[in-house]
């Protein structure tokens, strides 16, 4: 084997078309080696070329050591969903090499430290190896650093390899590293280093490239995540009261919301106009958010499902005594601690029925991170004007990972706070009584604590009351009194975010899903339209389901509904609520703890269909 061989190697046989803006990149590294900063360099060097791209961490549910992977995807039509298989192996982690090999294809691109005595032995992959250390020696880093900045190493090689422009890893260097000058040069110094010693070490040509797009899908579009953009979209909501108990995946939504409000929300003299509140666990916090929210606040919490387990006593008051409140649950995999860093839409018929008795909660669910940002402020909004609690439904992967954007759209009309009743309103007894249906809507009127009328106050009971807020235990005030709250849960149906539906020609069935599944969705219709089948494809956006879901699901003989989850739980809600198309309502579901993907829906798709 000659020094060539050691440091490159092409397949033995065959010459691929090159492909250009349609690959996936793999990162294999230990969790917690800083890995996630070059990464981020990778993709927003990408993006600002004008090449689609996306990625998705895969990371372990420990502080560090154990394995991590970020697959990158570029995608010159725009397809942002997880695509499945690997096309460039960045194996940054000794311990998974191995395993990350014998699941490439042929004709797959590996680079590895030349460091590691381990050899690749498959004669049907491209195979580059770095010399880390060496490269590494010739820098000033401190030790602590030195772990973190090598990561820049396979930066180098990568960018060399697909052609990717060292001005737009500059650029992304800066943005990842807030701007500190002596930070960026180092990593830039060792970035350019890397690609210069595979430019002179390296000669095969690999059958994949990086190329700016001129009519770019993403000109005017930036990357975001769905935690942070609903952190700021809550602060845009006017939300004054945040209270929360750390758990992954749902943790960076408050540091966000946190961030956004010391930035914006003070009063003239610097003041902070809002609470942050670290309660001892997530019961504590909904109780304080429910506390809030019947003081007149708006006030939210974060949380996962373990979390919202522990909410539902809380979750059930504030749907009785109908007070506003808005919970985000980040979606993760469970049963039990389940897998706290994968993700799922596993949640869905928990939290629209959380309560022990009759229960049942508005549910909202974003698809991006501009309708996070818009659910973020519209969700305190429903909260208010439907006076109970609201969950907004996302998931890790579209909370945690970067997803390429349209422009939030900002609020464009004032805070919607319901029926709260003015103190010049109630100027006599009889003038205001909490629960008495006014309106037919279901709908009550409520006062805040202070308004200033002697006959304002009431009691706010998640025990059972007559419509005058008066204690009791009649059957018939009982009775009374929830299909009430019901008659209001219902009728929201089509005052909530309606359903987005995308059409085709001479489509014969329907398709259904939700959230972070669009992606995929969008890429399976446009496979299934190439094979001669179009679809008609619903977006639900919010439960209880709109009367249109409802016409859509019976304009066809069948419809298939399409989530993350093992059975199929947006499905049986929408038998239940089309029950005369119940054996019509089929499922294509999956979990395993990763985004789905197109490939998987048009397979199970076409299995179904026969």
């Amino acid at each position: 084997m000659t020094i060539t061989d050691v440091l490159e190697r092409g397949p033995a046989t065959g010459s691929p078309a090159v492909r250009v803006n349609d690959f996936s990149i793999n990162v294999a590294s230990p969790n917690g080696s800083g890995s996630q900063t070059s990464n981020m360099v990778i993709i927003r060097a990408l993006f600002q070329m004008g090449i689609p791209v996306v990625g998705k961490n895969l990371f372990p549910s420990n502080i560090q050591g154990l394995p991590t992977w970020y697959i990158i995807r570029l995608s010159k039509e725009g397809y942002l969903a997880r695509k499945e298989g690997t096309d460039i192996l960045a194996a940054w982690n000794q311990q998974t090499l191995a395993q990350d090999v014998a699941e490439l294809a042929p004709g797959s691109v590996v680079i590895y430290p030349l460091d590691w005595k381990q050899e690749i032995s498959r004669d049907d992959l491209y195979i580059y190896r770095m010399p880390i250390k060496e490269l590494m020696d010739t820098f000033d880093i401190p030790r602590e650093l030195k772990s973190r900045v090598a990561n820049m190493v396979y930066v180098g090689g990568v960018s060399y390899l697909l052609s990717i422009d060292l001005d737009a890893v500059e650029k992304a260097l800066s943005y990842e590293l807030h701007g500190k000058e002596k930070a960026v040069r180092l990593n830039k110094q060792v970035v350019q280093a890397a690609y210069d010693w595979a430019k002179a070490n390296w000669s095969t040509k690999i059958p994949y490239r990086a190329e700016p797009m001129e009519n770019s899908p993403v000109k005017g579009k930036f990357l975001a995540e769905g935690n942070a953009a609903a952190g700021l979209g809550a602060a845009f909501g006017g939300v004054s009261v945040v209270a929360w108990y750390p758990i992954t995946p749902s943790t960076s939504l408050i540091d966000a919301t946190r961030i956004f409000l010391k930035r914006y929300r003070h009063s003239s003299d610097g003041k902070p106009t809002y609470a942050v509140i670290q309660a001892e666990d997530e019961l504590a916090a909904l109780g304080i958010v429910v506390g809030a929210g019947w003081a007149g606040a708006r006030a939210m919490t974060s949380t996962s499902g373990p979390g919202i387990s522990l909410m539902a006593e809380f979750a059930g008051m504030g749907f009785f005594a109908e007070i506003p409140a808005v919970i985000w649950d980040v979606q993760r995999v469970g049963p039990s601690t389940g897998l706290p860093t994968r993700t799922s839409q596993g949640d869905v018929m928990f939290t629209h029925y959380l309560g022990h008795g009759d229960t049942k909660h508005i549910c909202l669910f974003p698809a991006s991170p501009a309708e996070c940002f818009r659910f973020g402020w519209e969700s305190f909004d429903i909260a208010e004007r439907f006076q109970t609690p609201v969950f907004v439904l996302t998931d890790l992967d579209l909370g945690m990972n970067y997803w390429t954007s349209e422009d939030f759209e900002y609020p464009d009309k004032p805070l919607d706070r319901g029926k709260v009743v003015p103190a010049e309103d109630i100027k006599k007894p009889g003038d205001f009584y909490r629960f008495v249906d006014v309106d037919g809507d279901g709908i009550t009127r409520r006062t805040l604590p202070g308004t200033d009328s002697p006959y304002a106050a009431y009691f706010a009971r998640g025990t059972g009351h007559n419509k005058y807020g008066v204690y009791s235990e009649r059957s018939d005030d009982w009775e009374e009194n929830l299909q009430r709250i019901f008659r209001k849960i219902d009728g929201s149906r089509d005052k909530l975010p309606q359903p987005v539906v995308s059409r085709m020609d001479g489509a014969q069935v329907g398709i259904i899903s939700y959230g972070s599944n669009e992606p995929a969705i969008v890429e399976a219709r446009d496979m299934l339209a190439a094979q001669g089948i179009s679809t008609d494809y619903l977006r639900l956006r919010a439960l209880p389901a709109a009367h249109s879901v409802h016409e859509f699901i019976r304009s066809f003989d069948h419809v298939y509904v399409v989530e993350n989850n093992l059975e199929g739980q947006m499905a049986q809600i929408l038998r239940l609520d089309v029950p005369e198309k119940a054996d019509r309502i089929l499922s294509i579901n999956k979990q395993d703890g990763l985004p789905l993907t197109a490939k998987f829906i048009v397979s199970k798709f076409l299995e179904m269909e026969g």
